[in-house]
């Protein structure tokens, strides 16, 4: 489009998330380039970009956290900008340098600004010169005794957490002043192994705290919008698998006061693209800043189902220099969405990580769905990548239509030949405490035996076989197919 500085894309990430950006770039008429490893040369979103690049390393992770090699292929096919999407390199600030060195768009915020917020201690410091509530707490020092008495004067419990790091890695609960010098040692030492850095932190910890986030959108000149807020708080060791927007039970003043601490937080780093600012909130409604991700959530579906906003087209359009899509004002909140993790796990074995072959595939469609995903009957789910598959997605009119919704949804889709969390999802969106909406961080340790699945009989387990046998095509052709030698011979009997 002559409009856009750029017309070449490259997506820098592989499964649902580049199918999701890939077809916003086909929507607004420009080129998708996808990258792939060996292993996934026959994936989804390398069919569907315009143009894909294999790109190679010791295993297929290593290949897409090669920075070098991703600048290479940008420069060889043309690419004049690159979409990192979530995860691998997209809160990389080395790699968002590397993209701007080489004279290509990055879409996202600049170099500076991730390393800023990256670094979760330089990352509340600058929220608490700024305004932005945070949680008491103790930086880091190498006198770890130190360190430890001066985390226990804050009072208990705590929460360690590394400085750089994300996902429940290196962050441990501390209740009693006798376990606090090990917890900090071992969260250290896992902190050092997945992030390089062993720097650690504590904080109060918020007992029962509820996970709310704001999604906001800057220029990069100061101005910047909110898109309300997103409840994040159905997680399984301190990951999310349950989202919703907006926040259920949250007062509109606390809502209005935590989006306001978002954006004079985004204000004031005059933040570029797309970011979201994440809380925790307590039950007596006091409120403190958590983190802030530096990219596209995993959850953005939920926030563009009630605004009506493409945030990937908002990214697009941020990066190429036009602006944000409307005034603040004019960003309203319509019904309430909800999404679903689909994972590759074993959530009755402590969400044990699962493998092998779909064998076979259902999706459900509906006018008020969304199902985001790169699947493909027959293919091999592996232990190379994360094991989330897909997100489910649907809006209602209000919260409780959404829940029903989504339960009906889950209850259609199918997918045979590896365990998923399907059933589990829907006995949490079905459960008492989570209609009602009395939810927490942790919601699922404390209706663990509530989520356990019904026990089956002898009956409901024939028909459990049954459906899944009949939902196999090679089974069905061999049962209910006419041979083509009788069908020649037609009603001829011996």
């Amino acid at each position: 489009m002559k409009d856009y500085p750029f017309t070449r894309i490259l997506v820098a990430n592989r499964g649902e998330i580049a199918c999701r950006v890939i077809r916003a770039i086909r929507e607004m008429g420009l080129t998708s380039i996808a990258v792939h490893h060996a292993v996934e040369a026959s994936a989804r979103h390398v069919r569907e970009a315009d143009e894909a690049v294999e790109i190679t390393g010791d295993t297929p992770v290593a290949a897409h956290l090669d920075i070098p090699q991703l600048i290479a292929v940008a420069s060889t096919t043309g690419a004049q900008a690159i979409h990192p999407g979530y995860g691998f390199v997209s809160e990389n600030a080395g790699f968002a340098r590397a993209v701007a060195e080489a004279g290509l768009v990055f879409i996202g915020p600049d170099a500076d600004t991730i390393a800023l917020m990256g670094d979760k201690i330089s990352a509340r410091t600058f929220a608490e010169a700024h305004g932005v509530p945070v949680a008491p707490s103790v930086l880091p020092t190498d006198d770890l005794d130190a360190f430890a008495e001066a985390a226990a004067q804050i009072g208990f419990p705590l929460l360690i957490k590394a400085s750089a790091g994300g996902g429940g890695k290196g962050m441990s609960i501390v209740r009693e002043a006798s376990s606090l010098r090990d917890a900090a040692r071992l969260a250290a030492s896992e902190a050092k192994r997945y992030f390089g850095d062993g720097r650690v932190y504590a904080e109060l910890y918020v007992e029962r705290p509820r996970h709310i986030e704001v999604q906001v959108l800057g220029d990069g000149q100061g101005r910047v919008l909110h898109l309300h807020e997103r409840e994040c708080s159905v997680q399984r060791r301190f990951q999310k698998i349950v989202e919703e927007a907006p926040s259920s039970n949250l007062s509109p003043d606390v809502a209005a006061e935590i989006c306001a601490s978002a954006v004079r937080l985004a204000e004031a780093a005059k933040y570029r693209n797309a970011g979201t600012v994440e809380f925790i909130l307590g039950q007596d409604g006091r409120f403190f800043f958590l983190e802030m991700n530096t990219r596209l959530q995993v959850e953005h579906p939920v926030t563009e189902m009630i605004t009506g906003i493409d945030l990937v087209k908002a990214q697009i359009d941020v990066a190429a220099g036009r602006g944000l899509p409307c005034p603040q004002g004019e960003i309203g909140r319509n019904g309430h969405s909800i999404e679903c993790r689909i994972c590759a796990e074993n959530a009755d074995q402590d969400f044990r990580p699962e493998t092998g072959r779909i064998d076979f595939l259902h999706v459900p469609e509906a006018p008020w769905l969304r199902f985001e995903h790169a699947l493909d009957q027959g293919q091999r789910v592996t232990a190379d990548f994360d094991p989330m598959l897909a997100k489910l997605v649907v809006h209602g009119a209000d919260r409780a239509q959404a829940i029903d919704r989504a339960i009906g949804a889950l209850g259609e889709l199918s997918i045979l030949g590896v365990t998923t969390n399907v059933d589990y999802l829907a006995r949490v969106l079905d459960n008492a405490a989570f209609r009602a909406a009395d939810i927490h961080t942790g919601f699922l340790q404390e209706q663990a035996e509530a989520l356990l699945p019904p026990p089956m009989d002898d009956a409901a387990t024939d028909r459990a076989l049954i459906a899944a046998a009949l939902g196999f095509r090679d089974f069905r052709r061999m049962i209910f197919d006419v041979p083509p030698l009788q069908a020649a011979i037609g009603y001829w009997r011996n």
